[in-house]
C-alpha cells in the first residue's frame, strides 16, 4: 500500500535478490497486489504482471494475500488500513514510526489477538537493525540507555554548520534544494521524527508502553553558528541526540541539541547519516551506524521483515518474538520523568557587560543552587564584538545537576543588569 521512493526500493531489491532471499527465507517472496492513488506511476514502476490498483482495501480484501506492506505514512488513513489488514487475519510491515509511537499500543494489541505479527524495523534508523537489535541481539542485557542520531536532516544541518560556520536558516535552505529537508521541515528540525523513534526505542528497551507524549522534544532551529564553534574550542560536538535512560526514579525520554565530547565515535557521525548508541550492563556500549533514510537502505529493513514472516509464518504466536521485545503480561508501568527530573550537565553562553564582577556573580547564583562548574571560556570583547566592544561571551559547562535547578539558576542569573540577551542553554552528555 503505497509505492512512493520507499515502496519501489522494496520491489526493486526483492526482485534483484529474490535467490538470496529464498535461500534465507525458505520460500519465495512475492509482490502480488500493488495499491497507490497514481496507478499509472505505480505500475511503470513494477511492470505488467503485477496488478495494480487505487484502493488500498482491495488489497486488504485479497484472500491470497498473506502480508501487507503500509508505506503510506502519517497517522490518519493509514492507521485504519493497518487495524483492517490486522482484522483480516494478515502480517503487517511498516515504516510508519509516526503511527507506531502514537498509536502502537493499540495496532500491537490487536495484532496479539488475531496472532499476526506486526514489523517495523524500516521504521526506526533506515537502513540500521536496530530493533532487532534490541528486541533479539541484547535480550539477555539490562539495557541502561540508548542515545542516538535518528534524523538525517538535521545531522546534515549541524554538520554543515560546524563546516562552514553558517547559521541555520542558511544550511536550511540548502538542504532542501539538496533533498534532505522537506518544503515543509517541521517535524525534522523540531525533533519530533526523532521523538517518534526514540519513543518506539524506549519502548523495546525497558519494557514499557510506547509513550510519545511523554517525551521532552526541542529541535535545532534556535542553535547558533557560534554556539558550535564555541562546542568544538571546548572539545565537544553539538548533535540532535534521542536520549532514553532507566533510573531509580523512572524513564527519561527526551530529544534535544546535545554537546557530545569530539572523541566519541557518534560525534563524528556525519552529514545524513544515523546512529545509535545502546549501553547494556552485561555488553557494555554498542553502536550501530548506517543511513537512516532513502529508497533501498529502507527497502533493506522492510525485506528483513517479510523475511522474518516468511520464516515464522506457520509458528505459534506465543512463541515469536513479541512486538515490543518483552511479553505483552510482564510490560512495566515505570513512570517517565518529567523534563525538571532529569540529571544531566550543561553548556551555558551568556552575553554579558564587559565589567568587573559579572563572573563572580553568576558562579555564585549556581554555588548557591548547588551546582558546580567544569570549565569556564570567557572571551576577550573585542573577539566578539570587535575593537572597543563593551560586552562579550561568557561560556560556561557544568557539573550533573536536576533540570530544576537548573532553571532556578537560569531565572537569577536572566534578571542580572550584566546579563545582555537571553541565556543559552544546551544540555551536554559524556555518553561514557
Amino acid at each position: 500500500m503505497g509505492i512512493g521512493t520507499v515502496g519501489s526500493g522494496v520491489f526493486s531489491v526483492l526482485q534483484r535478490n529474490q535467490s538470496e532471499i529464498v535461500r534465507r527465507a525458505g520460500r519465495g517472496i512475492e509482490i502480488a497486489m500493488v495499491a497507490d492513488l497514481d496507478t499509472a506511476r505505480a505500475q511503470a514502476a513494477v511492470g505488467p504482471a503485477v496488478q495494480v490498483v487505487s484502493d488500498a482495501r482491495a488489497v486488504i480484501a485479497n484472500s491470497d494475500i498473506d502480508i501487507v506492506i503500509e508505506l503510506i505514512g502519517g497517522y490518519g488513513i493509514a492507521k485504519q488500513l493497518v487495524l483492517e489488514a490486522i482484522e483480516a487475519g494478515k502480517h503487517v510491515v511498516t515504516a510508519n514510526k509516526a503511527l507506531l509511537a502514537v498509536h502502537g499500543s493499540e495496532i500491537f494489541a490487536a495484532a496479539s489477538r488475531k496472532g499476526v505479527m506486526v514489523g517495523f524495523e524500516a521504521a526506526v534508523a533506515g537502513g540500521i537493525p536496530i530493533i532487532k537489535s534490541l528486541r533479539e541481539g541484547l535480550s539477555a542485557n539490562r539495557i541502561q540507555w540508548i542515545a542516538g542520531i535518528i534524523n538525517g536532516t538535521t545531522n546534515f544541518i549541524l554538520s554543515e554548520m560546524r563546516d562552514k560556520g553558517l547559521d541555520f536558516d542558511v544550511v536550511l535552505k540548502q538542504a532542501q534544494a539538496l533533498g534532505y529537508a522537506e518544503a515543509d521541515p517541521t517535524f525534522d528540525i523540531e525533533g519530533v521524527d526523532a521523538a517518534h523513534k526514540a519513543a518506539l526505542m524506549s519502548a523495546m528497551a525497558f519494557g514499557v508502553p510506547v509513550q510519545f507524549d511523554k517525551a521532552y522534544v526541542e529541535g535545532i532551529a534556535q542553535l547558533g553558528a557560534q554556539d558550535i564553534k564555541y562546542a568544538e574550542q571546548l572539545g565537544y560536538r553539538i548533535k540532535l541526540l534521542g536520549i532514553t535512560k532507566k533510573t531509580d526514579k523512572g524513564i527519561e525520554l527526551r530529544v534535544h541539541p546535545t554537546l557530545v565530547p569530539n572523541k566519541r565515535l557518534i560525534a563524528n557521525v556525519e552529514g545524513a547519516m544515523n546512529a545509535v548508541m545502546v549501553h547494556g550492563d552485561a555488553v557494555g556500549t554498542t553502536l550501530y551506524y548506517g543511513k537512516g533514510a532513502g529508497s533501498e537502505p529502507t527497502a533493506s529493513a522492510v525485506i528483513a521483515d517479510l523475511i522474518d514472516i516468511a520464516r515464522l509464518h506457520n509458528a505459534d504466536p506465543a512463541q515469536r518474538v513479541p512486538h515490543l521485545a518483552f511479553q505483552p503480561d510482564a510490560m512495566s508501568n515505570m513512570p517517565v520523568l518529567s523534563m525538571g527530573e532529569v540529571v544531566t550537565s550543561y553548556y551555558l553562553r551568556l552575553k554579558v557587560a564587559d565589567e568587573a564582577g559579572v563572573l563572580a556573580n553568576v558562579t555564585s547564583i549556581l554555588a548557591k543552587a548547588g551546582i558546580s562548574i567544569d570549565a569556564v571560556l570567557q572571551r576577550e570583547a573585542d573577539e566578539v564584538g570587535g575593537e572597543g566592544a563593551t560586552q562579550t561571551d561568557l561560556i560556561i559547562l557544568t557539573h550533573d545537576c536536576v533540570e530544576a535547578k537548573m532553571n532556578e539558576a537560569l531565572g537569577q542569573m536572566q534578571v542580572l543588569k550584566t546579563v545582555l540577551a537571553t541565556i543559552v542553554r544546551i544540555r551536554k552528555e559524556e555518553l561514557a
